[in-house]
């Protein structure tokens, strides 16, 4: 069974104190479960003051950014775990890895079908020793909080203090810096497919199901992402029409990788057929029904003839005596096997199509009859050929493998090096190399087929594994 993609999204703060209240308040939430803060509540304050004041002096235009807030789709079978002691190994999880302080709510919307975490963060780390500047002398400060020398630049022609301009009274604070600089790791795309990355193999260490198992969706990759269907939506038909034509790209790609066509041109494909037409057509004539899918059907057609141009006779398998070079090898097999009946199918659909085609304009019983037989041979040859391309990703995932992208990178860095390693191992053979050194070379390659094998698969994190989480009940020590 292919698993489903795990749900964290990010947003930006202006008001950090007033959000704290809204995801931790009871009295303003309706099923608020459990709270937890790595920081007393005047931390948020003292941050956003900090933020507040380093914003308005850099002078920037828009809204100051005073934290950020993840929101985190769990499973719902996490409800049978200690609400506390959950919520609080998700916080501790962000603060040993970044270093920032958190606070964290955990949820359901008002149908309760969205169990979730809200979880909100501090881009500053705190200064080992915080800095208060008071004023020696009054200090005057214009529009733009800049510091100027004298009262006289900030009055007007009246004599009055311009509006947006003061004073700090001498003996006053004019600054305070409890924080260090915003750290640059939040500010990069990377770090929220990191997080996404960090939290989906937690969630996947505590499911007991392995049918809840999750995988982060790659939007730079060769896969489209299907789009949830929420209760009750007036446009569910549409959306699912929509939902059906990317599972028909996305079986179209698994079948292009297992041929040989590389993933980055797929991607290319993609952004040239899809990304960009979606685009284009937006801009045109709006959100229109059934565009996607008039896109999608072009899009799938080309790469359907870079398969079959891509279509070559395989190469020998390798003999090698490594376990989990054989495993891979295995896998490979059976993706190859599947592809032969797709091919297979391909060939009797094309050949009743032809049929179908000759006997257009010609009248008669027995070719009506004829055609109609074609014809519900053919839906039924489609619909066989798309649980057959269904096939390949659940090999992969059933192995263990997050797609089928994922084990052909694996899969071809493998072979390429025991490729080499058996190259080498003639030239040593040859050159009466010592037994320790062959071993030595052998267990070099077997930890590289390890590496590729595991970062095709679900990564590992540092995190606890399931039978270290509480269950209800549990004490905390």
């Amino acid at each position: 069974m292919a698993r489903r993609h795990s749900f964290i999204r990010q947003y930006k703060l202006d008001d950090v104190c007033g959000r704290c209240d809204y995801v931790g308040n009871p009295d303003r939430q309706e099923h608020l479960y459990a709270t937890y803060s790595t920081v007393e509540p005047e931390f948020w304050k003292e941050l956003a003051e900090q933020n507040q004041y380093d914003f308005k002096r850099s002078g920037s235009k828009g809204n100051c950014i005073e934290a950020r807030e993840l929101v985190i789709a769990l499973p719902e079978s996490f409800q049978e775990y200690d609400r506390n002691l959950l919520l609080q190994l998700f916080a501790e999880q962000f603060r040993s890895t970044y270093g920032v302080q958190c606070t964290a709510a955990l949820h359901h919307n008002k149908k309760k079908t969205n169990y979730h975490i809200h979880l909100i963060y501090s881009e500053r780390k705190v200064l080992e020793k915080k800095e208060i500047k008071r004023a020696s002398r009054n200090m005057f400060y214009d529009e733009k909080g800049k510091h100027v020398r004298t009262k006289k630049e900030i009055l007007d022609e009246s004599g009055n203090i311009r509006p947006g301009c003061y004073i700090v009274p001498k003996g006053e604070i004019y600054e305070k810096t409890f924080f260090d600089s915003k750290e640059e790791i939040f500010k990069h795309s990377s770090f929220l497919k990191d997080v996404k990355q960090m939290y989906t193999d937690l969630m996947n260490q505590l499911v007991k199901d392995e049918a809840e198992k999750l995988s982060v969706f790659e939007p730079d990759g060769p896969y489209l992402a299907t789009k949830k269907i929420g209760k009750n939506n007036p446009k569910a038909e549409e959306i699912q029409a929509d939902n059906e034509a990317r599972k028909e790209w996305n079986r179209t790609v698994d079948e292009a990788l297992v041929v040989g066509v590389p993933s980055d041109e797929i991607a290319e494909v993609k952004q040239k057929n899809i990304s960009l037409p979606v685009k284009k057509s937006i801009q045109k004539e709006g959100q229109k029904p059934g565009l996607l899918r008039a896109i999608l059907q072009k899009a799938v057609a080309v790469l359907l003839e870079k398969i079959r141009m891509a279509a070559a006779p395989e190469k020998p398998e390798l003999k090698v005596d490594m376990e989990i070079f054989k495993q891979m090898q295995k896998v490979r097999r059976k993706l190859l096997g599947i592809r032969k009946s797709i091919r297979e199918i391909d060939d009797q659909i094309q050949k009743k199509q032809k049929r179908l085609v000759e006997l257009t304009g010609l009248s008669g019983t027995f070719r009506l009859k004829e055609k109609k037989e074609l014809m519900n041979s053919i839906t039924d040859l489609i619909s066989e050929r798309t649980k057959q391309s269904s096939l390949l990703k659940e090999t992969v995932t059933e192995a263990g493998y997050r797609s089928v992208d994922s084990f052909m990178r694996a899969f071809n860095k493998s072979q390429m090096l025991v490729e080499e390693y058996l190259k080498t191992q003639g030239g040593i053979e040859n050159g009466n190399k010592s037994s320790q050194q062959t071993q030595q070379k052998k267990q070099s390659v077997l930890d590289k087929l390890h590496q590729y094998d595991e970062e095709a698969k679900r990564s590992k994190s540092s995190c606890k594994r399931r039978e270290n989480v509480p269950k209800k009940g549990m004490e905390v020590e």
